[in-house]
Protein backbone atom coordinates (compact mmCIF):
# COMPACT_ATOMS: atom_id res chain seq x y z
CA UNK A 1 0.00 0.00 0.00
CA UNK A 2 1.48 3.06 -0.80
CA UNK A 3 2.74 6.19 1.69
CA UNK A 4 3.42 9.23 2.28
CA UNK A 5 6.32 10.32 2.99
CA UNK A 6 8.23 13.52 3.70
CA UNK A 7 11.84 13.43 2.97
CA UNK A 8 15.06 15.93 3.46
CA UNK A 9 16.94 17.33 0.74
CA UNK A 10 19.25 14.06 -0.28
CA UNK A 11 22.71 14.99 -2.15
CA UNK A 12 23.66 12.70 -4.64
CA UNK A 13 25.85 12.38 -7.32
CA UNK A 14 24.94 11.03 -11.05
CA UNK A 15 24.88 10.92 -14.99
CA UNK A 16 21.97 11.98 -16.87
CA UNK A 17 20.92 10.35 -20.60
CA UNK A 18 18.38 10.47 -23.25
CA UNK A 19 17.23 7.10 -23.84
CA UNK A 20 14.84 4.65 -24.95
CA UNK A 21 13.38 1.52 -23.62
CA UNK A 22 15.80 -0.42 -25.18
CA UNK A 23 19.33 2.01 -24.51
CA UNK A 24 18.61 2.10 -20.43
CA UNK A 25 21.81 0.25 -19.70
CA UNK A 26 23.50 3.04 -20.95
CA UNK A 27 21.97 5.15 -18.10
CA UNK A 28 21.25 2.74 -15.29
CA UNK A 29 24.67 0.57 -15.91
CA UNK A 30 26.65 3.49 -14.85
CA UNK A 31 25.60 2.92 -11.24
CA UNK A 32 28.76 0.55 -10.30
CA UNK A 33 31.16 3.24 -12.38
CA UNK A 34 29.83 6.40 -10.12
CA UNK A 35 29.83 4.15 -7.02
CA UNK A 36 33.60 3.31 -7.99
CA UNK A 37 34.53 7.13 -8.80
CA UNK A 38 32.87 7.98 -4.93
CA UNK A 39 35.30 5.07 -3.81
CA UNK A 40 38.31 6.38 -5.07
CA UNK A 41 37.67 9.98 -3.58
CA UNK A 42 36.99 8.15 -0.15
CA UNK A 43 33.03 8.52 -0.24
CA UNK A 44 30.97 5.46 0.14
CA UNK A 45 26.89 5.61 -0.66
CA UNK A 46 24.76 7.27 1.74
CA UNK A 47 21.66 5.20 1.10
CA UNK A 48 20.38 3.28 -2.20
CA UNK A 49 21.47 3.90 -6.04
CA UNK A 50 18.33 4.93 -8.08
CA UNK A 51 17.19 6.23 -11.50
CA UNK A 52 15.75 9.48 -11.44
CA UNK A 53 13.29 10.28 -14.50
CA UNK A 54 13.39 13.67 -15.57
CA UNK A 55 11.40 13.80 -18.93
CA UNK A 56 9.09 10.94 -20.17
CA UNK A 57 6.99 10.57 -23.42
CA UNK A 58 6.46 7.14 -24.20
CA UNK A 59 4.58 7.78 -27.31
CA UNK A 60 8.03 8.88 -28.65
CA UNK A 61 9.96 6.10 -26.12
CA UNK A 62 11.85 8.51 -25.23
CA UNK A 63 13.17 9.00 -21.77
CA UNK A 64 15.55 11.87 -20.45
CA UNK A 65 16.85 9.95 -16.84
CA UNK A 66 19.70 10.17 -14.30
CA UNK A 67 21.18 7.31 -12.47
CA UNK A 68 22.34 8.65 -9.35
CA UNK A 69 24.07 7.65 -6.14
CA UNK A 70 23.41 8.89 -2.81
CA UNK A 71 26.12 11.05 -0.93
CA UNK A 72 26.36 12.30 2.86
CA UNK A 73 27.34 15.26 2.19
CA UNK A 74 27.78 16.98 -1.25
CA UNK A 75 30.44 16.16 -3.49
CA UNK A 76 31.45 18.06 -6.20
CA UNK A 77 30.88 16.32 -9.62
CA UNK A 78 33.62 15.83 -12.55
CA UNK A 79 33.41 15.08 -15.91
CA UNK A 80 29.83 14.02 -16.72
CA UNK A 81 29.52 12.84 -13.06
CA UNK A 82 27.48 16.05 -11.69
CA UNK A 83 26.68 17.12 -8.03
CA UNK A 84 23.11 18.14 -7.33
CA UNK A 85 20.29 17.11 -5.06
CA UNK A 86 17.30 15.48 -4.53
CA UNK A 87 14.64 17.98 -3.24
CA UNK A 88 12.36 18.30 -0.56
CA UNK A 89 8.67 17.67 0.00
CA UNK A 90 5.97 14.75 -0.15
CA UNK A 91 6.53 11.83 -1.44
CA UNK A 92 3.75 9.04 -2.52
CA UNK A 93 6.00 6.18 -1.81
CA UNK A 94 5.93 2.12 -2.94
CA UNK A 95 8.18 -0.61 -2.23
CA UNK A 96 8.11 -3.66 -4.85
CA UNK A 97 10.09 -7.31 -4.39
CA UNK A 98 10.51 -8.93 -7.30
CA UNK A 99 11.69 -8.25 -11.05
CA UNK A 100 12.17 -4.98 -12.06
CA UNK A 101 9.87 -5.66 -15.40
CA UNK A 102 7.10 -5.73 -13.29
CA UNK A 103 7.83 -2.23 -11.90
CA UNK A 104 5.37 -1.02 -14.60
CA UNK A 105 2.00 -2.48 -13.03
CA UNK A 106 3.48 -1.08 -9.54
CA UNK A 107 3.76 2.71 -10.82
CA UNK A 108 0.17 2.54 -12.88
CA UNK A 109 -0.84 1.32 -9.62
CA UNK A 110 0.51 4.38 -7.63
CA UNK A 111 -0.51 6.45 -9.87
CA UNK A 112 -3.78 5.49 -9.85
CA UNK A 113 -4.19 5.48 -5.68
CA UNK A 114 -2.90 8.93 -6.10
CA UNK A 115 -5.74 9.95 -8.24
CA UNK A 116 -7.89 8.15 -6.33
CA UNK A 117 -6.81 10.08 -3.42
CA UNK A 118 -7.02 13.25 -4.99
CA UNK A 119 -3.18 13.67 -4.77
CA UNK A 120 -1.43 15.50 -7.46
CA UNK A 121 2.30 15.46 -8.87
CA UNK A 122 5.23 18.00 -8.87
CA UNK A 123 5.36 17.00 -12.77
CA UNK A 124 4.25 19.10 -16.12
CA UNK A 125 2.83 17.81 -19.26
CA UNK A 126 4.33 19.89 -22.37
CA UNK A 127 4.01 18.64 -26.47
CA UNK A 128 2.92 15.05 -25.02
CA UNK A 129 6.07 14.87 -22.73
CA UNK A 130 6.09 14.62 -18.77
CA UNK A 131 8.41 16.86 -17.23
CA UNK A 132 8.86 15.11 -13.33
CA UNK A 133 10.25 17.42 -10.23
CA UNK A 134 11.64 14.64 -8.94
CA UNK A 135 10.46 10.46 -9.94
CA UNK A 136 12.37 7.49 -8.14
CA UNK A 137 13.17 4.19 -8.93
CA UNK A 138 15.04 3.36 -5.90
CA UNK A 139 17.81 0.04 -5.91
CA UNK A 140 17.54 -1.78 -2.21
CA UNK A 141 19.26 -4.88 -3.90
CA UNK A 142 22.90 -5.09 -4.60
CA UNK A 143 22.84 -7.08 -7.75
CA UNK A 144 26.59 -8.58 -6.92
CA UNK A 145 24.86 -10.27 -3.27
CA UNK A 146 21.80 -10.79 -4.73
CA UNK A 147 21.80 -11.87 -8.51
CA UNK A 148 18.56 -13.63 -9.14
CA UNK A 149 15.95 -10.53 -10.21
CA UNK A 150 13.04 -12.27 -9.08
CA UNK A 151 14.42 -11.37 -5.39
CA UNK A 152 15.02 -7.71 -5.41
CA UNK A 153 13.29 -4.95 -3.51
CA UNK A 154 12.82 -1.52 -5.66
CA UNK A 155 11.02 1.87 -3.97
CA UNK A 156 9.26 4.03 -5.98
CA UNK A 157 9.23 7.87 -4.23
CA UNK A 158 7.24 10.04 -6.49
CA UNK A 159 7.70 13.80 -5.59
CA UNK A 160 3.77 15.22 -4.98
CA UNK A 161 3.02 18.71 -5.77
CA UNK A 162 3.44 21.42 -2.98
CA UNK A 163 -0.54 22.03 -1.43
CA UNK A 164 -1.71 25.23 -2.65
Amino acid sequence: MPQIVEFPERPYVGVRGTITMTTFGLVADRIGEIVGWLAERGHTPAGAPFLRYDAVNLPEDRLVVQAGVPVAAPVAGEGDIFAATLPAGRYATVSHHGHPDRLAGVIDALLKWAAEQGLAWDMTEKDGTEHWGCRLELFRTDPRVEPDMHNWDTDLQFRLAAPE
